[in-house]
């Protein structure tokens, strides 16, 4: 029961991390309507900042630090990509962004003390949260709770203010949102260092939980199952991309994996969850969150003709 307990308490974990990941991923792709599929790579770079910075440095350092760190560097790198993003539309800009995940995911492979080589990097030390606070598996759990939560009001506050309804515009038309003054320049890169700030606290929260970042989970397959999470869940909304996560990461990380079946054909995990993904898109393309929107005007209807039929037309 304590292992069950302790798969499950990783598994959600991870889930709440790919969280934090794919409200970035909203905001670049429901709001400002730019593609990336380099979301694994700026994962993979941000476990390694964070654990080398926890590994290799020899005096402890506050976890605010390396958060700042990791912020600097996905600043920087997002900046890149948005500048990249100038010239390219569509699907030639998410292939440029999937090369650029492939080029970290090579370089993470290549032997050396910053990755670790194709046996990745282990044995990271437990962060302190301040000089004096180590943490352990259970605090950390907390932690990502805490960052989530965060994360969450800073994402609601950035798509209700006026830098959200500005991508929106530039979204629906470039030509439109020029007219009006609405800087492309300046709200794409800006879409483009969020989403890679986001990915990369991801990633930090991922090394200081796992306390290990292994070159075979910084694949394609993660880029996508982000964006499907997204996709699905339903990329304008925080709590649909929540839902969304929990679809095709907690589903599988913490329900699936403890079923014999699925661990005895490893394969049928991904079947399961892509018949998830292609009835969602069918039959709900706006998403999960339209799914529960319908449920509740269905039901707020039913009560409302209940109450006319139990107390007549006047019950008002």
């Amino acid at each position: 029961d304590g292992i069950i307990s302790l798969t499950v308490s990783k598994a959600i974990a991870q889930t709440l991390i790919y969280a934090i990941v794919g409200m970035g991923f909203a905001i670049l792709l429901g709001y400002a309507g730019l593609a990336s599929l380099g979301t694994a790579g700026f994962i993979g770079l941000g476990s390694y900042i964070a654990g080398n910075m926890l590994k290799l440095i020899p005096v402890p350092i506050p976890y605010l630090l390396v958060i700042a760190a990791v912020i600097i560097v996905g600043i920087i790198l997002g900046g890149i990509v948005g500048f990249i993003s100038l010239r390219i539309e569509g699907m030639y800009l998410a292939i440029i962004t999937l090369g650029l995940s492939e080029i970290l995911l090579e370089l993470f492979k290549t032997p050396n003390q910053f990755t670790g080589g194709a046996s990745g990097l282990k044995s990271v030390p437990w962060v302190k949260l301040a000089m004096f606070y180590e943490m352990d598996r259970e605090k950390m759990f907390f932690l990502i709770l805490a960052v989530l939560f965060i994360m969450i009001v800073f994402t609601i506050n950035i798509i209700n203010s006026p830098t959200g309804r500005a991508m929106l515009a530039m979204k629906n038309s470039q030509s439109a949102a020029q007219a009006m003054g609405i800087s492309i320049l300046k709200y794409r890169l800006l879409a483009f260092v969020l989403a890679t700030i986001y990915a990369m606290i991801g990633g930090a929260l991922y090394v200081t939980y796992l306390r290990a970042s292994n070159t075979s989970s910084w694949t394609l397959a993660l880029s996508l199952n982000v964006l499907a999470a997204v996709i699905i869940g339903g990329y304008r909304s925080v709590w649909g991309v929540l839902m969304g996560t929990f679809v095709i990461f907690g589903l599988d990380l913490a329900v699936l994996k403890n079923i014999d079946f699925f661990n005895k054909y490893p394969g049928s995990s991904e079947i399961f969850s892509g018949l998830i993904i292609v009835l969602i898109v069918m039959f709900y393309p706006g998403g999960l969150i339209r799914l529960f929107s319908d449920i509740k005007t269905l039901i707020k209807s039913g009560v409302e003709k209940w109450k006319v039929y139990r107390y007549g037309k006047d019950y008002k």
